[in-house]
């Protein structure tokens, strides 16, 4: 435990617009206390990492406009333990350049990659299952950790593995983000999970799956970290960073490779990517539920024929709802959304047509 070789790095860059109006492209989800809890995102999986490596290991992947939200947030981090992106650019480009930049003074660094915003129930668990990661990830393998499926989601990785007596399985197909009659037909099969999105890896067995999956990204970056160190930063890194191609890590290597390995785990777990994720860890918990299974997470609510919503608001008001079943409401400063919980998954659709409306970005 907490071997100086073992890294951590947390992904902040994402704007989480499907958690409109209270994450904005500003202060996105990672910075906010979406569970009423008393922590941000950002700092639950800062305090959640730091039982597996060395706090001075853990690193934060973001950009330049996020810096100061994340000192403020996180003020024993150390500011060294920056990697700023000078644009964001998908998974594919921040892992590698994640990779890169601690393999430059530990070529023998093993990585965990942990998104910025997920909630995990059982930390002991979580402990348990990534430090089982870090040892095996001297074998040349890329290892994420899996959940079972709750529903059928067209916006997770899906992965069937070998079945055998160990519990790192060996991936026997991994499909990233398949159309809604592929999901629910692995549903049905019960012989997928999902990928959680936390990864564990050494630095030369990721850097070597870039070099045979997407040679071209890593040939392109490799001129940045061929500058000497006195003269890498955002600006001599930038023109090289945004000629990178806009993939994702899911498709780019982890759909490629063949050696992709997965834990599976119970710690309860949910990536926070939608109303309808933060309304389940109520459910899983039991939270803030009424009589009538609504999750009233506000000053004052009147329900009338309404069940199943999950009611979210950041100002003291009362909310009154007559007539509404499973509906997600979400009142900010920025808007008021009225959703249909089985269309949460279009509201990055809903804010790419407000920026496009009269005066309507400064709601974004």
């Amino acid at each position: 435990m907490n071997n100086k070789d073992n890294y951590a790095v947390i992904l902040a860059s994402g704007t989480g617009v499907r958690l409109w109006p209270l994450s904005t492209i500003k202060k996105p989800k990672q910075f906010h206390d979406l569970l009423g809890i008393g922590k941000t995102f950002i700092q639950l999986t800062y305090n959640r990492l730091k039982k597996v490596v060395p706090q001075e290991n853990i690193f934060i992947v973001t950009i330049q406009d996020y810096k100061e939200i994340v000192k403020e947030q996180l003020p024993d981090f150390e500011d060294k333990n920056f990697i700023i992106e000078p644009r964001v650019m998908n998974t594919a480009a921040c892992n590698l350049l994640a990779a890169m930049t601690i393999q430059q003074f530990n070529p023998n660094a093993k990585l965990i990659i942990s998104p910025s915003d997920h909630f995990i129930f059982d930390e002991d668990e979580f402990v348990e299952k990534v430090n089982l990661a870090f040892e095996d990830a001297d074998n040349d393998r890329l290892i994420t950790l899996g959940v079972a499926p709750t529903r059928p989601d067209v916006n997770y990785s899906y992965i069937q593995f070998i079945e055998n007596t160990t519990p790192i399985k060996k991936v026997k197909s991994y499909i990233d983000k398949p159309d809604l009659e592929f999901a629910e037909s692995f549903i049905t099969s019960g012989e997928f999970i999902w990928n959680t999105g936390i990864l564990v890896w050494s630095v030369d067995s990721i850097v070597k799956a870039f070099q045979q999956h997407l040679p071209s990204m890593k040939e392109t970056l490799k001129k940045y970290f061929d500058l000497d160190r006195s003269l890498q930063n955002t600006e001599t890194l930038k023109p090289i960073y945004t000629t990178l191609d806009v993939t994702s890590i899911n498709k780019g290597i982890l759909e490629q490779a063949d050696n992709v390995y997965v834990i599976p785990t119970t710690f309860g777990w949910s990536d926070i990517g939608t109303w309808s994720a933060i309304n389940e860890k109520y459910k899983y918990t039991g939270e803030d539920q009424d009589e009538n299974h609504n999750t009233l997470l506000c000053k004052h609510f009147s329900g009338y024929n309404a069940k199943n919503n999950f009611i979210y608001s950041t100002q003291d008001k009362a909310i009154i709802i007559d007539g509404l079943d499973n509906y997600v409401v979400i009142n900010s400063e920025k808007g008021l959304l009225i959703c249909p919980r089985s269309n949460v998954q279009f509201i990055k659709t809903y804010v790419s047509d407000l920026k496009l409306q009269k005066n309507g970005e400064k709601y974004c």
